[in-house]
């Protein structure tokens, strides 16, 4: 434990950062259940000064906090790599996993709300998440980030259809929520859990919705075949560019299509400048 006039911060407060969601989620957790994570400082000087590494925002919230003390582990070299700032965040299909951990060794949604700073729904929706989800569809999902509106679009869909779009989202690395919707829109009557479209959008009749069935189901017909082709179709083509490169650096062919083919060398041209596949 160190008293806090005895840090020195290494960097400025960023501007505005006092207003920001982060960090008011920051203030609510340590306020709810104290600090969790203690500090990274460098060894003290002379003058028994703390230069701060690590934690910034959580020393500005034990400053407004008006704590005497803080926890810190003091760093044997003078350099700013902790596990913090490297660490991968959470998914969101783990993030429910604790939530329910949680709430099942007794700790309350209102203190969960109250220490991730967000609407008590917004528990209730990640912690029932994966009520309705096949487990095939959470396997997929299970290292993506994506919102609860996500999870409810897709379990108005049978377990085939949930799987089919979760493939679509994973190939197009689309996870919003206006894109599931769009899934759902699309999905024919047959293929949701209560076997007929119950939800309505303003402006689509009936036979525009059949239409958007059809197109959309085309779509993903043509994108799954764009897959299973695009590896040979991009090795087909780092072939043919080398081999175009090649011809090209021939001044004798060069000049006999200059003359003869000039389109024909335009487009071999084109090919050879190529830098990714279009699809």
């Amino acid at each position: 434990m160190v008293p806090i006039a005895r840090l020195l911060p290494s960097r400025k407060e960023p501007l505005a950062v006092r207003v920001t969601r982060k960090f008011q989620q920051l203030k609510a957790s340590i306020e709810a259940v104290g600090l969790i994570e203690p500090l990274s400082v460098a060894a003290p000087d002379k003058a028994g000064m703390y230069v701060l590494l690590d934690g910034h925002l959580r020393l500005i919230v034990a400053q407004m906090l008006e704590w005497p003390e803080i926890a810190v582990l003091v760093a044997s070299d003078d350099e700013g790599y902790t596990y913090n700032s490297r660490i991968n965040r959470l998914s969101t299909i783990q993030e429910t996993h604790m939530l329910r951990r949680a709430v099942e060794r007794g700790v309350s949604a209102q203190r969960l709300a109250q220490a991730l700073s967000v609407d008590i729904s917004q528990i209730h929706k990640k912690i029932t998440l994966l009520d309705g989800l096949c487990p095939e569809a959470i396997e997929m999902l299970r290292d993506m980030v994506f919102t609860t509106g996500v999870g409810s679009a897709l379990k108005k869909m049978k377990p085939n259809r949930q799987i089919e779009c979760v493939e679509l989202m994973v190939s197009a690395n689309n996870f919003t929520q206006s894109y599931a919707e769009a899934l759902l829109v699309a999905t024919p009557a047959a293929m949701l859990i209560d076997d007929q479209k119950t939800f309505k959008r303003i402006g689509v009749g009936k036979d525009q919705m059949l239409k958007m069935e059809n197109e959309m189901a085309s779509l993903q017909r043509q994108y799954k075949l764009v897959e299973q082709t695009y590896g040979q179709d991009v090795l087909n083509l780092v072939l043919a560019k080398g081999y175009l490169n090649k011809i090209l650096a021939n001044e004798a062919i060069s000049s006999y299509l200059q003359r003869h083919y000039p389109e024909l060398l335009d487009e071999f041209r084109a090919i050879a400048d190529l830098e990714a596949l279009e699809v």
